[in-house]
This record gives structure tokens, C-alpha cells and sequence, in this order.
């Protein structure tokens, strides 16, 4: 356990200190003071005898005139002595009488005092650290409302020290930051000491090694310049801690030689002061007989006062309860005046920082939308001017250069879908489809799609699936192949002559919910455990020592986040070059008459290939290239033109099956050009080719008349089989 013990002086400053209460008895008060004061003289001066002397005096006079303030003071001081002398217990029921008739003046002074007497007894003698910090925060809240600056850092110093004693570094480190930069900068000499020995502890705890001596040899040498031996022998004890900490041996046995040396000098009076203490321990507990005794007398002196003085104590109250109802009165009308003023001001505040929030979300947004849209156009020309090289050159599909540029560019969008992905979700607009699935189909879809990373990395991919789990499902597909594909890619990623396990296990089953555990397995290299906490994070990638591991750090987090849409959570266990293992569970409906109604509605295009015509209108170069390209290589005809106003043009003059409309054009966007076409009667579908997000423009394209979005890039088939769904369903209604 960490050992500061730099603030046992405060319990000689938190009773060294009193005041005239009032008027009666002046000569009385004056006494008990001059005898509290000598008290303090005579505990500096470790003569506890006669410090117990005067405060038992004190306490009887205080009685004498029946003055509660002085009365807990006494009984403080009395429990301050007992504590310097090792009888922990003693002391604490000082205090807590002290406190008893502290709440009888209801001072907050006194109870800052007590309080952070409690907490010293039962944190320096390691009675109850955590009681003992409750005490202190006690302490620190009336040291707050008194606005006692003094006694706020120390105490807040006593709250650091408690929390470093029980290995508790951050709660202790959050009011060390509090006062660090006044204490170091404007404290007394002591409160700079102690705030540099805390620093060198925490710093130590934290492996800042350099950082941690520059600190100790501060507070080594403020602690030498002010002769604070007590405290020097501390700052031995510490340094000690650290250079064992570092396995500097050397260095730890030279300060452990000059800790021992310090404390033959220091201690060699400490014998004589013991045997004193032994003799005084004796004397204490008459002492306290004695004080019992007073008590009693006391209580039956303050009987017959109180019968003497009730109709004058009446009187009294109902006066000082009218003032005071007054007084409330007055305070109660001009506190609601200022709560109505700053409740008003912090609306307007509020309403301001409500329009500036929208206004970032919405440039956010904004900025989001527009760099996928500027990104996604190049890449639709990249990744089509790769796929039309290696068609038209067959010698170069084993061209590296050509691989890499068509890797590169799929890594690209991949990020780009990635960073779209994440907005959506904090911004709450992905809501989970339901449609009917085969779980097994999906899973193999997905150890198709990463096999060659397996064979790359000479991994074996298994999968398991439970027989008990029914054959079609209803939930949402996409996103549950996005969550099990990132997990896959990750854990192939990481293990090499390994082994990558993925198993879905039936759990339990409620209604028609049937609750599906997942557990992707690996045995790569695993995840330290400082580490696992921020795996989840956005654009978190822990550091590898051997090999660069590429890749955005959205993975994970997407993950997570699409886990929580379905209302669950997932779990993480990993052991360094042992492996990694990933656990999620996610109830899909199960419904045998409803998944027949839904098998029975979906439409299956039986039809062979047909020659259809088709008009492109697309103002990019490159585009225009590959998505004729596109067209042409399934015996489809097309025609390209530049803008809105050429496609009308053409419409006049030749007969189309289907228009491919890009959105973002000079001279006249598509939406307005798909406005004017419908205006003129013209049926034919309308398939918008953007690079914006589908969602985005979705409402947009409905409302001028389109009938489908193809988002850039896109795969071949899946442009042939919208073609042909769309020309046949414009047939049909025809």
C-alpha cells in the first residue's frame, strides 16, 4: 500500500483555531481559549500530558457555561491527543461527541474540523481508507460552502493521498488536477511539497519514469530547504517504491541508505517520546472517567438552567421564528426574481446551442454526402476502366500492377462505404429490414467471399451451424452478413497457419423469436488486454510489433453498433498469441405461413436475355466509357449523350426501352430532366446512376418519376437484372 502520510499536521491546524461566540461570559471564553491555545503549544511540543490537561479544563468550563461550541472543540482536541498517541478508537469517540454537539450550534467550521479529524483517524491508522475518504469529501463540502480556499486544498490533498493509499490513481488523480496548477504555482511551501510527492507517485504509477524523479527531487528538496525531516523520511520511503518499481536496485538501496540513516536521526528522540506516550496512555484513560463524571454534572447543571430560563428561551424563539419567516420571505421574493432571470437567459442559451448542434449535424452530414459522392465518381471509372483492360486484354489477367490498382480501388470504396456506414448510424437513419433468409446460404456467401484471404494466410475456415436452427428465418440479412463478414475478414486477417471457426448455436427460443448465439473464432494472434476496451472505437487500430496489418479501424465499430440495432451486445475474450473469440446473440423471427407468403411473392425473372436500347445520359468522360462498356458486353445498344437537354433531344428522334439518368449534371440535374420527360408523357423507366447514398436521394427520385437508383460503383449483374425487371414491369402495365 501506498504510504503518504504528509497531511498528519493537519490535525493540529484543524483545531488550533477559535472564536468568540458571544458577549456573555467574555471572561469565561477567554479562559477556554487561552487554554485551547496552550493545548496547541503543548502538542507541538509532544507534551500530551499537559496538552490533555488543558483540554480536559477547557471541557469542564465550557460546560460550566453550557457553550456547545466550545464543548466540541474540547472534545475535538481531546480526540486529536488520543490519535497522536496510537489509540485510534479513543480519538474517534472524541470526535464523533464533538460532532454530536456540534450539531447542536450547526457551525460549519466545526464540521469541517470534525469531519476531517474522522477521516484522518481512520485513514492514517488504516482503520477504513474508504470511510475515511467519505469523512474527508464531508469535510471538503463544508470547507466549499465557507469558501475556505486554505482548506479546500488540504483537504482535497488528503482526499488524493486516501485514494493513492488503496491503489485508486485516476479517482485520486481527478483532485490532484483540481489544485495542482494553484498549489504549484501560489502554496504555501508544505502544500508544494506534498502536491510534488503526489505527482511523483502518480507519475510512477503511470511508468513516467523521468517525469516521476523530476518530482521527487522537487519535493526532496522543499522538504530539505524547510527542515520537514518527518515528511523527507516520505519522500525516501517513495523513491525507494519507484526505483524498485523500475528494478533500478542500485538506486533503491541508496535511498533505502539514506531512509535508514535519516530515521536513526529522527527516531533516536521517537524511544524517549514512546515511553512518554506509555505513561500518558495510562493518565488517558482516568482522564476520560474524569471527563465522564463532568458530563453527568453537566447534564443535571443544565436541567435546572433550562427550567429557569424557558419562558425567556420561549419568548426569544417566537421573535427570532417571526424574523426569520421575514427574512425568508424577502429572500424567497428576490430568488425567484434571479431563478426566473437566469432560468431566461439559460433558454436563450439553450435554444443557440440547439441551432448551432443542428447546424454542425447538418454540415457534417452535408461534408459526408459530398466527399462519398466526389470519391465514389472516380472510382466508378477506376474500377470499370480495370474491369474493361483485363476483358479486352486476357494476357494481363495475371498482371500484378493491374491487381493492385483494382485492390487498391476496392479498398477505397470500402473505406468510403465505411465512413457513410458509421454516419448513418450515429445519425439513426439505418432501420433493420425484415426479410426472409436462409442462414446457411448467408454464412457460405460469406466464406466464399474471404476464402482467398484463408488460402493467403494458409488458414483453415470452418463453420458450424446448428440443425436445430430453422431453415428460413425473418430479420435482417444485409446487416447480419455485414456484422459476420467484418468479423471474419478481421480474424483471417490476424491469424496465419491457423484456424478461423464460425458457429451458430440455437439458444432458447420465445414465441416465434428464436434467439441465435454467434461465435467467431481465431487462433491469430490475439488482443492485449489493456487493449480490448478501445477495439470497439472508431478508427482504432492497436499497434503491431511484426507486421503492418492494413486497414481503417471502422470494422469493429461498425460491428458494435449494428449489434446494438438489434438490441444485443457483443462480447470479447483474447489472449495474446492464443487467439480471439467473438460472441453475439440476435433473435430473428421464425413464422412458417408468413415465410410462405413471402417466398411466394418474390419475383423470379425466367425470361432469356433480350436486346434492348437504352440511352445513357452522363456528363463524365470516363463514366460514359465504362458504363457503355457495361451495356455493349450484354448484346445491349445504348446511346450516350452529355446532358438533360440531349436526352430529350434523342427521345424525339429515337425509341428507347430504358434510360440510365445521372443525377449530378452541369446545365440540368436529373431530377429535373426526369420532371420534363415525365411532362411530355414518356413512360419509359428511369434508373438514376448517382454516387450519392441511395437513401439520400431516394425521395427526390420517386417524386420526379423515377423508377429505380443504381448507386456507383455496381456490379455488372446487378445492372443487367434491374434492366430487365424494370423494361418487363413497364411491359406488363402496358
Amino acid at each position: 500500500m501506498i504510504r503518504t502520510k504528509l497531511f498528519s499536521f493537519l490535525l493540529v491546524f484543524l483545531f488550533c483555531c477559535t472564536t468568540a461566540l458571544a458577549q456573555e461570559f467574555k471572561a469565561e471564553k477567554a479562559e477556554i481559549e487561552r487554554l485551547l491555545n496552550q493545548t496547541v503549544v503543548d502538542f507541538n511540543d509532544a507534551k500530551y500530558d499537559k496538552a490533555l490537561e488543558s483540554s480536559k479544563q477547557a471541557l469542564i468550563n465550557s460546560f460550566a457555561i453550557n457553550d456547545d461550541s466550545y464543548i466540541a472543540q474540547s472534545y475535538n482536541t481531546i480526540g486529536v491527543i488520543y490519535n497522536e498517541c496510537s489509540d485510534a478508537k479513543k480519538a474517534i469517540s472524541f470526535y464523533e461527541k464533538a460532532l454530536s454537539y456540534a450539531k447542536k450550534t450547526n457551525k460549519d467550521k466545526l464540521y469541517n474540523w470534525i469531519y476531517g479529524n474522522l477521516g484522518s483517524a481512520y485513514y492514517f491508522n488504516e482503520l477504513d481508507v474508504p470511510k475515511g475518504i467519505n469523512y474527508y469529501k464531508k469535510a471538503l463540502y463544508y470547507a466549499v460552502k465557507l469558501k475556505d480556499s486554505t482548506e479546500i486544498t488540504y483537504t482535497k490533498i488528503n482526499i488524493a493521498s486516501a485514494y493513492f493509499s488503496i491503489g485508486r490513481f485516476e479517482e485520486g488523480n481527478a483532485y490532484v488536477k483540481d489544485i495542482k496548477d494553484k498549489v504549484l504555482k501560489d502554496g504555501s511551501e508544505d502544500t508544494k511539497m506534498s502536491m510534488n510527492l503526489l505527482l511523483g507517485i502518480y507519475t510512477t504509477n503511470q511508468n513516467k519514469k523521468v517525469e516521476a524523479e523530476r518530482y521527487y527531487a522537487i519535493a526532496e528538496k522543499i522538504a530539505k530547504e524547510n527542515e520537514f525531516d518527518s515528511f523527507l523520511i516520505n519522500i525516501y520511503e517513495n523513491e525507494v517504491r519507484h526505483y524498485k518499481h523500475f528494478n533500478e536496485l542500485e538506486k533503491a538501496r541508496e535511498y533505502k541508505a539514506k531512509l535508514d540513516s535519516l530515521s536513526k536521526v529522527i527516531y533516536s528522540d521517537d524511544k524517549l517520546d514512546n515511553l512518554q506516550k506509555a505513561a500518558v496512555q495510562i493518565e488517558l484513560d482516568e482522564y476520560k472517567m474524569q471527563l465522564e463524571r463532568v458530563e453527568h454534572a453537566n447534564d443535571s447543571h443544565q436541567k435546572r438552567l433550562k427550567e429557569s430560563k424557558l419562558i425567556v428561551i420561549l419568548f426569544i424563539v417566537i421573535l427570532i421564528i417571526l424574523l426569520l419567516f421575514l427574512l425568508t420571505l424577502y429572500k424567497s421574493i428576490k430568488l425567484r426574481e434571479q431563478a426566473n432571470f437566469e432560468l431566461k437567459k439559460a433558454n436563450e442559451e439553450l435554444v443557440l446551442a440547439k441551432e448551432k448542434a443542428e447546424e454542425a449535424s447538418q454540415l457534417k452530414s452535408q461534408f459526408v454526402s459530398t466527399i462519398t459522392h466526389e470519391l465514389r465518381t472516380p472510382l466508378y471509372g477506376v474500377i470499370g476502366i480495370t474491369n474493361i483492360i483485363l476483358d479486352e486484354h486476357k494476357e494481363l489477367g495475371n498482371s500484378p500492377h493491374l491487381k493492385s490498382l483494382k485492390f487498391s480501388a476496392k479498398y477505397l470504396l470500402a473505406l468510403v462505404n465505411d465512413i457513410l456506414q458509421i454516419n448513418k448510424i450515429e445519425e439513426k437513419r439505418i432501420v433493420l429490414e425484415n426479410l426472409i433468409f436462409n442462414l446457411t446460404d448467408e454464412i457460405t456467401v460469406v466464406k466464399n467471399s474471404v476464402d482467398y484471404i484463408a488460402d493467403k494466410n494458409n488458414d483453415k475456415f470452418t463453420v458450424e451451424i446448428d440443425t436445430a436452427i430453422p431453415e428460413f428465418l425473418i430479420g435482417d440479412k444485409l446487416r447480419l452478413s455485414q456484422i459476420i463478414m467484418n468479423l471474419v475478414s478481421n480474424a483471417l486477417k490476424f491469424t496465419k497457419n491457423g484456424e478461423v471457426n464460425v458457429t451458430a448455436d440455437l439458444k432458447k427460443v420465445e414465441g416465434t423469436t428464436y434467439f441465435i448465439e454467434f461465435k467467431i473464432k481465431d487462433t491469430g494472434i490475439g488482443i492485449a488486454e489493456e487493449h480490448q476496451s478501445k477495439v470497439f472505437d472508431k478508427f482504432v487500430q492497436i499497434e503491431r510489433k511484426e507486421e503492418d496489418y492494413q486497414g481503417t479501424g471502422l470494422g469493429l465499430s461498425i460491428v458494435s453498433r449494428l449489434i446494438e440495432l438489434f438490441d444485443s451486445e457483443i462480447h470479447l475474450e483474447s489472449e495474446e498469441n492464443v487467439g480471439t473469440t467473438f460472441t453475439f446473440t440476435i433473435g430473428f423471427e421464425y413464422d412458417e405461413e408468413k415465410s410462405k407468403d413471402i417466398i411466394n411473392n418474390i419475383e423470379v425473372d425466367l425470361s432469356t436475355s433480350n436486346l434492348y436500347n437504352i440511352l445513357v445520359v452522363e456528363d463524365n468522360k470516363i463514366n460514359q466509357v465504362v458504363t457503355k462498356k457495361i451495356i455493349q458486353s450484354s448484346n445491349m445498344s445504348c446511346t450516350i449523350v452529355d446532358d438533360g437537354y440531349a436526352a430529350m433531344v434523342a427521345l424525339e428522334r429515337e425509341a428507347f426501352d430504358l434510360i440510365l439518368m445521372d443525377i449530378n449534371m452541369p446545365l440540368i440535374n436529373g431530377f429535373e430532366t426526369t420532371r420534363r420527360i415525365r411532362e411530355k408523357g414518356i413512360l419509359i423507366p428511369i434508373i438514376a446512376l448517382t454516387a450519392f447514398d441511395k437513401d439520400e436521394v431516394a425521395e427526390e427520385a420517386i417524386s420526379s418519376g423515377m423508377n429505380d437508383i443504381m448507386v456507383k460503383p455496381f456490379e455488372p449483374s446487378k445492372l443487367f437484372q434491374v434492366i430487365s425487371n424494370q423494361i418487363k414491369q413497364n411491359e406488363n402495365a402496358g
